[in-house]
């Protein structure tokens, strides 16, 4: 099965490096020198990394091949494909291959339907699960303990204890309002209680 690892940025100096922004979570397996991935376009490739190094938090690469910036600009935007066993599974236990998350049911924890996932996007900050409803509009969920307390793979389900506002922009609005109504209450209990320290400073200034 073939699974795109990352892809092509800008040329990075004069000799034929690229940043890559990297969709994997094993850049070391997948992105190491020797590798060979596939292309998207296909015409671009198969590119065979040379070497690769960390520079300012960013991945670089360079292509057996490409030996200048003229030639790293033109892979731009380039998508590097790696070919995975179906059956491999990630290294550690709580994480996963985009393959292994692409159609889950996603559920609450009381069974509530909420929908399907159809992508994942990996974003520098985190992953986001997106995901269908039934009524056919999409809703993104952050790839995050928080939020997302359990992938069962066996069930084919992803369970999901989302804060409010997150599925239902409703539920977002009705506790903003709670919040603001807490908040003048606290407001006027503070000037209720002013006023009562008030009476209580002026009661001995009257009996002196």
């Amino acid at each position: 099965m073939q699974l795109v690892v990352a892809r092509i940025g800008r040329a990075h100096g004069i000799k034929g490096e690229v940043t890559v922004e990297v969709r994997t979570d094993e850049p070391e397996l997948r992105l190491g020198p020797g590798a060979v991935l596939a292309t998207e376009p296909a015409a671009t490739g198969p590119l065979t990394i040379e070497t690769g190094r960390v520079h300012s938090g960013r991945l670089l690469l360079r292509f057996e091949g490409v030996r200048d910036r003229t030639a790293a600009e033109a892979l731009r935007n380039t998508l590097l494909i790696a070919e995975v066993d179906p059956d491999e599974l990630p290294e550690e236990e709580d994480e996963f291959y985009d393959h292994q998350l692409i159609d889950l049911d996603v559920v609450l924890a009381d069974g509530t339907e909420i929908g399907r996932i159809t992508e994942i996007s990996h974003l520098p900050s985190q992953d986001l699960f997106i995901v269908e409803r039934p009524d056919g509009s999409e809703v993104m969920i952050p790839f995050v303990e928080e939020i997302v307390t359990e992938i069962d793979l066996e069930e084919q389900r992803a369970v999901i204890t989302p804060p409010p506002g997150l599925i239902d922009e409703s539920e977002a609005v009705i506790a903003s309002s709670r919040d603001e109504e807490t908040g003048d209450e606290e407001t006027g209990d503070a000037a209720s209680g002013d006023a009562a320290s008030g009476d209580a400073d002026e009661a001995p200034k009257g009996d002196a």
